[in-house]
């Protein structure tokens, strides 16, 4: 046997695997999570078999997907935490809907994969720690809370999904909007913001009903 084979095939097998995430995020994001594994794998130009190698389950290969995504969205929390100037809150914020924008086919199932709880614990835990230096710099009002941060992707993510097909940056307006009352200086604030028992309800309901569901 040369000696070099088993390699060749862990280079191969790591390339189809790139392939067929790659794909699955094109056709996810053109027909939604309803899109069949053979059409993935057609984009891929891989065989099913390759496919089921690779990700026995469709759902396995969603995981995946949400994993690297979630991958990401890390380091985009860590690289905003490096901000000296107290605006790595709205820099994350941006750039996390950029990349919910560019994965709406797989945004059902973006907070809530039960295999990635870790990464959006930490995710989450970061824009905790950049929402205390935005206020700290004067950006932000002091009585804005993480809950209120919450329900923004929830919002974030219904005119993504709601504005699909139509434009590609609706949501910036809208979020655009959101931040200018996060700025000291607004008016005051007559409701409370959730707490963090009623969020956990809402987030079961919604997710019972539609999937949709936040960072946390």
């Amino acid at each position: 046997m040369n000696p070099n084979e088993p390699k060749v095939l862990r280079r191969d097998a790591a390339r189809n695997r790139q392939l067929l995430l790659d794909a699955a995020e094109q056709v996810f994001a053109e027909y939604g999570m309803d899109a069949g594994v053979d059409e993935i794998a057609r984009v891929a130009g891989v065989g099913m078999g390759t496919l089921y190698r690779r990700f026995p389950t469709k759902d396995a290969l969603i995981s995946a997907l949400v994993r690297k995504v979630l991958d990401d969205l890390v380091v985009i929390a860590n690289t905003a935490r490096d901000r000296p100037d107290g605006r790595g809150l709205e820099q994350v914020l941006y750039r996390t809907g950029e990349v919910m924008a560019s994965q709406r086919g797989c945004l059902p199932r973006l907070w809530n994969d039960e295999e990635t709880q870790s990464l959006k614990t930490e995710y989450w835990r970061i824009v905790s720690e950049l929402l205390i230096a935005a206020k700290a710099a004067g950006h932000i009002r002091a009585d804005l809370t993480d809950t209120d941060l919450e329900v923004q992707f929830w919002a974030m993510r219904g005119v993504i999904e709601t504005t699909r097909g139509v434009t590609d940056t609706a949501w910036k307006r809208q979020l655009a909007l959101s931040i200018a009352g996060m700025r000291p200086g607004a008016e005051e604030l007559v409701e409370a913001p959730l707490d963090g028992e009623l969020v956990e309800q809402a987030k079961s309901r919604l997710q019972a009903s539609a999937g949709m569901i936040s960072p946390r």
